[in-house]
């Protein structure tokens, strides 16, 4: 695809990054075929191909309207399109620049700011937690219809002591540790089984993702910072990497060094911490897990996150491991597809993730499951607020198949 810069873009890192990768795309129309909205909306502009010429009209001519902006929030940024793509077009970076500079040429009315900017806050911030607990308090007397809404309360368990030579650190994250807490201790716990022990540090938060999506890439970019300042210390004394028991961190994480590539303070730093990130699924794939006790009696379905399978191109690495430890894997149609939560797409884009979500549950559902597995704490979440079975992080299920039993249907 030729293009021509708009003169402000022209000698720009953001103008010839987006005209490299325009430059791979054939028009061919691949994307549009594993595309969610597509498929949904059945309109072009809500399909990658479509898109991506909005965001090249925006790049030629510095100006957009709201019905440019319209289509590309409608992106769930699944990345399902980058899996299928022949040439390599590097979409979801391609949309993080469009994005941003459609803010700047058709500015959001106030109103919409302020919902963004709360839904970050609330989220990356300090209240959501006892929020949570509240809702936690007051789930037994809402409708079934708003009590599936609240995520039901979870406890953790106890972590081991750091006692390995072989140390990891494991990011907690801004969420997950309220609503999930039991997913980086069952981590912990599998690990240390393995000779591995996890580590955490108290100054590293949200992973910059919540910031980025939502176009706020200054705040992502402090986020980043933050949390390189807070690991770097741990690197120099010793552990080998970092840990990532949620894949849309990991995805995030895993691109520190491109978002900071232009930061000569951070660059390096960010460039190593993201060469040094794993997913959960990687470390544990290497330890080579025995047959888990009770594993065969359990049915599971495995919802792969779009940020693991198309994000992180990771594919095979928890079913396999799974499978070894004597967990029977159920048949899922369509398992590349996404599952509608696309972190705070289920917020702002409540419809297409309604259906979305109706969609993978009758998918993932269809083989009559006893669980549903996954690797990805919105997803857990999303998928736990409609679904007729029960809905894990796959390390909980490493940890102990008694967790099944004891969550409530």
């Amino acid at each position: 695809m030729q293009i021509e810069l708009a003169e402000s873009l022209r000698d720009t890192r953001t103008g010839k990054e987006a005209s490299e990768i325009l430059g791979k795309c054939v028009h061919c129309g691949f994307c549009t075929a594993t595309c969610p909205t597509y498929q949904l909306l059945g309109d072009e502009l809500d399909g990658p191909r479509g898109r991506i010429y909005l965001i090249k009209w925006v790049l030629e001519k510095n100006e957009c309207s709201e019905r440019t902006r319209f289509h590309l929030d409608r992106c769930l940024t699944c990345r399902s399109c980058e899996s299928t793509c022949p040439s390599g077009v590097r979409y979801g970076r391609l949309l993080e620049i469009g994005r941003d500079l459609v803010e700047q040429a058709a500015p959001r009315k106030r109103g919409e700011k302020i919902i963004r900017w709360v839904i970050r806050r609330f989220l990356g911030g300090p209240l959501f937690a006892p929020f949570l607990a509240i809702g936690h308090l007051v789930r037994p007397a809402l409708p079934a219809r708003l009590a599936r809404q609240v995520p039901r309360r979870r406890s953790a368990g106890e972590r081991p002591v750091a006692r390995h030579a072989r140390r990891m650190l494991v990011l907690e994250g801004c969420v997950q540790p309220a609503i999930g807490p039991n997913i980086n201790a069952a981590a912990a716990r599998v690990l240390d089984r393995a000779g591995i022990s996890l580590v955490s540090s108290p100054n590293a938060a949200c992973c910059g993702a919540l910031s980025l999506h939502m176009t706020a890439v200054g705040e992502a970019r402090q986020s980043i910072r933050r949390n390189i300042d807070a690991w770097w210390p741990l690197f120099e004394s010793g552990v080998e990497g970092i840990v990532m028991t949620a894949s849309g961190c990991g995805v995030t994480v895993r691109e520190y060094g491109q978002l900071l590539a232009d930061d000569p303070e951070y660059a390096d730093k960010a460039q190593k911490i993201s060469a040094a990130t794993r997913d959960l699924s990687e470390i544990v794939d290497q330890s080579h897990p025995g047959v888990v006790e009770g594993a065969e009696a359990i049915q599971v379905a495995f919802h792969s996150p779009c940020t693991l399978q198309h994000g992180q191109q990771i594919r095979g690495k928890v079913e396999s491991t799974l499978e070894r430890a004597g967990f029977p894997l159920v048949e899922v149609a369509d398992s590349h597809l996404c599952c509608g939560a696309a972190g705070t797409y289920s917020m702002l884009q409540p419809d297409i993730s309604g259906k979305l979500l109706g969609n993978r549950l009758r998918s993932l559902q269809g083989a009559n499951p006893d669980v549903i597995v996954t690797a990805n704490i919105g997803c857990q979440v999303h998928l736990e607020s409609r679904s007729e079975v029960p809905v894990l992080h796959w390390i909980e299920l490493m940890d102990n198949p008694g967790t099944v039993r004891k969550t409530h249907r």
